[in-house]
């Protein structure tokens, strides 16, 4: 095996990752660290539920670029919906308990990785995955990908959190991240910058014939309930509690449809959740917001084509996907203003950065977006420059290829 990866095999960001390194022809194991439907592809596969991740609940599971299906973890049903109704609670616990769990598996991790002999492990993010991994036998080089708030949130979440991440940089081999600020900041973490390191995209880039291949389609506005015409405002980004600041989203909302009555929200993957729904009821924006569920990637990418903004008021973030993907569409881009978005956008220029905690600097953004068509325009142009030279898969493939050559990876 040349490869196993210690990833989340229900993520959209691993299968795209698995692809990726399937197209350039190594044999690919994956160590899953929630339970997950079998990945096509695969040499071996092992599931090792750390961080009691088998309560996760439902998740989507899309085997194909126009399938979006969900499918339920084992588990009690009346615990899934304890853990999702007490979700901040239950994170804050996995600060604490989860680092035991990795300790707890640490054993099943090796005797997988002694039996399966890859020749190298990549652990697609620090917690947990990367801290699981760090228990592999050393002679086999590791590899571990930050993900944007692996560092600065997750690690300082408890004392355990701290020392699993500090093993976990101290053991790589080498290290990559979608955000130049995370190799800074690994180092003060114990990572020796004498190591390979690779910025590049989370994903593994974009793939930009496949992008620009899509077409708008009419009738997925009125599958979803989008009037045709109206400013379409989206936020893909979905709960990802401590990161994202969907309470300024929603809060912004009001603020805008004051000057823009007939604008309209779109939030793919939020049907259902119960923190979305008292948003909208206690604001009273219903008529103006779409809670929609999991979209497949070529519809949400046809959405934001169509869309005059994309917004992600991220407070602790590395280089999204979503973002790189509405750049690629000629989304404009509105998110929060931390160091490994000014990567990426120049505010004014090819987008606006916000005070994530500011429901007011984001209205007034969005309704500069909306009011805006030629910001929208040179924003576009600048932005298929900025994807084309920095994100586009092929040239990612290649230097992912190279930086794999340098642990003894076949070409």
């Amino acid at each position: 095996m040349d490869i196993l990866l210690v990833a989340d095999g229900r993520s959209p960001t691993t299968r795209r990752w698995l692809n990726s390194l399937l197209s350039s022809g190594y044999q690919v194991g994956l160590i899953s660290s929630f339970p997950c439907q079998p990945l096509p592809g695969l040499a071996k596969m092992a599931v090792i539920p750390v961080a009691f991740s088998q309560f996760a609940g439902v998740v989507p599971a899309q085997t194909g670029p126009n399938v979006g299906q969900a499918f339920s973890l084992s588990g009690p049903v009346g615990l899934k919906n304890i853990v999702g109704r007490f979700r901040g609670v239950f994170l804050a616990g996995r600060y604490w308990l989860g680092p035991l769990s990795v300790q707890y598996y640490a054993g099943q991790a090796r005797r997988i990785v002694e039996e399966w002999q890859p020749t190298l492990v990549h652990a697609l993010r620090i917690p947990f995955e990367g801290m699981l991994a760090s228990f592999v036998p050393p002679d086999i080089p590791l590899v571990v990908s930050i993900w944007g708030n692996d560092l600065t949130l997750h690690a300082g979440g408890s004392a355990w959190m701290g020392r699993l991440t500090v093993q976990c940089l101290h053991r790589a081999a080498g290290l990559m991240a979608d955000a130049r600020r995370d190799l800074r900041l690994a180092g003060l973490w114990g990572f020796d910058p004498a190591k390979p390191r690779l910025a590049v995209p989370g994903s593994g880039g974009i793939d930009l014939a496949e992008i620009n291949a899509i077409h708008t389609d009419a009738s997925l506005l009125e599958e979803l309930a989008l009037p045709a015409g109206s400013p379409l405002v989206i936020n893909p980004r979905g709960f990802r509690p401590g990161s994202v600041r969907n309470d300024t989203f929603f809060q912004s909302i009001p603020r805008v449809l004051a000057q823009c009555p007939e604008a309209i929200f779109a939030c793919p993957a939020m049907a259902g959740q119960a923190e979305a729904q008292r948003w909208v009821q206690r604001l009273d924006i219903a008529a103006a917001v779409r809670l929609l569920p999991v979209l497949p990637q070529r519809q949400l990418w046809m959405l934001f084509k169509q869309a005059a903004a994309c917004v992600s008021p991220s407070a602790h973030d590395g280089t999204p996907n979503t973002l790189l993907e509405s750049m690629a569409c000629g989304c404009f881009p509105i998110a929060g203003d931390i160091e490994s978005l000014r990567e990426w956008i120049t505010p004014g220029v090819n987008g606006l950065l916000v005070d994530p905690a500011d429901p007011a600097s984001l209205a007034a953004a969005t309704l500069q977006a909306i009011t805006s068509p030629s910001l929208r325009q040179r924003a576009a142009e600048i932005n298929a420059g900025i994807i084309a030279s920095r994100a586009d898969a092929s040239q990612i493939r290649t230097q992912i290829t190279a930086f794999y050559r340098s642990f003894g990876l076949p070409n």
